[in-house]
């Protein structure tokens, strides 16, 4: 029986990548008076890394061989990525990031029916905070039981300990779980911990593998504007609800 769903938040409850950590970052090399600029391409090459201290990292070693790393450099790092996320609050508190198509339909509806619900995701709890107050108000514990975030394991994804974590939270095994992901690193993580996991891409997305998913959408759907299947079957189906979640649970 489907007891819980547990969600990955950048780039599945919404498009926070590109014009949300994009452009926190870029706004930080600005005031911290680094010569780096992440443009849209680029940033999608540094999405192989998950974590934005390991983002940022990644970026000097592979793209950057000219910058001389100070004895300071982790410090460094990690001022970058606070002050980051500073920028990245403030855009939300703006309104400049909305819930991804059928996000909190699906979401509203769940609750309601007394489905359990977690977030699984290497983004900190502050992001995490600021999208779902700005995004579905309240407070982001009345929607979600477990917020598995940040650095609360070391490994990040593709590693699955982020869902360990979460089902030992929860008391559930995987067989009571689907996840809900839009990447590959994050299908591996998920799938990594025997989770069902359904798939919904994104631009950054839309080539990666999904081997062992239940189904690969454009999205979640809207009545009137339903997702586009790229993988796996949707019997009649214009927009994701628990019926659907329930049969591609018991399918797979």
């Amino acid at each position: 029986m489907l007891n819980a769903l547990i969600f990955d938040v950048d780039g599945t409850l919404a498009d926070t990548e590109r014009d949300g950590h994009r452009v926190a970052f870029n706004a930080v090399f600005r005031e911290m008076g680094l010569d780096w600029d992440w443009d849209v391409a680029l940033y999608g090459k540094l999405l192989a890394v998950t974590g934005g201290k390991e983002r940022i990292r990644y970026y000097v070693d592979s793209f950057r061989p000219d910058f001389a790393k100070p004895r300071d450099f982790d410090d460094l790092v990690v001022a970058l990525h606070k002050a980051k996320t500073r920028h990245y609050v403030d855009l939300l508190g703006r309104g400049g990031i909305p819930l991804r198509s059928g996000v909190k339909r699906l979401l509203s509806e769940a609750r309601e029916a007394g489905m359990r619900l977690a977030i699984a995701t290497t983004t900190t709890p502050e992001n995490v905070t600021a999208l779902l107050g700005n995004t579905l108000g309240g407070d982001p514990a009345e929607w979600f039981e477990v917020i598995a975030a940040g650095d609360i394991v070391p490994a990040k994804k593709p590693a699955p300990d982020i869902y360990f974590w979460a089902l030992e939270k929860m008391g559930l095994t995987a067989t009571d779980c689907l996840a809900l992901e839009d990447s590959e690193n994050g299908v591996l993580a998920s799938t990594g911990a025997k989770l069902k996991t359904l798939v919904t891409v994104n631009d950054y997305t839309l080539n990666h593998h999904f081997p062992g998913v239940v189904a690969v959408l454009s999205d979640l759907g809207e009545p009137g504007q339903p997702f586009r299947l790229i993988g796996g079957e949707a019997p009649g189906q214009e927009c994701v609800d628990l019926d659907l979640l329930r049969h591609w649970h018991a399918a797979a």
